[in-house]
């Protein structure tokens, strides 16, 4: 039986046991490939959501220039592989009225948090560390760099690309950044569609992520070098291109997640 079809609901006194599948380097390509079909079953609603996401960052980018914050926005954007996850959360409920033969709504896109609303705010927090860590790094990178004087964009954008100080600071903040986003990759990857899927704590959630990218590092690897890449081509479409891949990726987690995890529930016969 799929995660998606089971209950909901844990034992107070019981130990739920939580095993882990092997999956081959194919498997990330099939995910993808699922979430593609998914999307074509739900295009309206799925699309939709993906929109919502992509009217948010631009109205977050058109204020950071109004309000002069215009050089936050390289990290913001870099930051967005930390917030990804719980973005995708609304994509994992359209998959699941899927799974159960339901037309999915927008209710089931931003109802998905209901079910387990604290242990996903828990991992929230967590992500919220992750991301605030990397602006914090991002900007004391900035003062190394560039020193304490904002330059106009024009003057830094052309600056990152053609000075040593630009080119130095893109090589450590990539690095940095990646150790950062592959460590938030690591506790969330199958974290959150399981505890929005299963009645567990947050940290049987990570534990569950944890396991799944150290028993499949190789293709959990391509997994997040997959997501990354995804990301960063609907960021140089100014968004728009976020529309699709966002929903088509959240819809590819959920997949990820059902062939990752196994959830087992003590006396009860059914398992996720």
């Amino acid at each position: 039986m799929s995660a998606a079809a089971s209950k909901n609901h844990k034992p107070t006194d019981a130990v739920v046991k939580i095993s882990i599948n092997p999956v081959g380097m194919d498997r990330p390509k099939a995910w993808l490939a699922s979430g593609f079909q998914d999307f074509r079953r739900a295009t309206a609603v799925s699309l939709a959501y993906g929109l919502f996401w992509v009217g948010l960052s631009i109205a977050v980018t058109a204020g950071a220039f109004t309000l002069g914050y215009w050089h936050w926005l390289l990290p913001l954007v870099a930051g967005f592989m930390f917030l990804g996850p719980l973005v995708a959360v609304g994509s994992y409920g359209i998959s699941r009225a899927l799974e159960a033969g339901r037309s999915p709504t927008l209710g089931d896109a931003f109802g998905a948090w209901t079910a387990h609303t604290g242990q996903l705010a828990m991992m929230g927090v967590m992500m919220m560390i992750f991301f605030l860590a990397w602006i914090r790094l991002a900007t004391l990178l900035f003062a190394l760099f560039f020193g304490f004087e904002v330059p106009s964009p024009e003057t830094l954008y052309a600056a990152l690309l053609t000075t040593p100080e630009g080119l130095g600071m893109l090589a450590v903040g990539t690095a940095i950044g990646a150790v950062l986003a592959f460590g938030a990759f690591t506790i969330s990857v199958v974290a959150i569609p399981t505890l929005m899927d299963q009645d567990l704590t947050f940290m049987e959630g990570i534990e569950a992520s944890i396991r799944s990218v150290a028993r499949n590092f190789r293709p959990m690897l391509l997994w997040a070098v997959m997501l990354t890449g995804c990301v960063l081509v609907g960021v140089m479409t100014f968004y728009i291109g976020l529309a699709l891949i966002l929903p088509v990726l959240g819809h590819a987690s959920w997949h990820a997640y059902e062939d990752l995890v196994r959830i087992e529930h003590p006396g009860r016969a059914d398992e996720a």
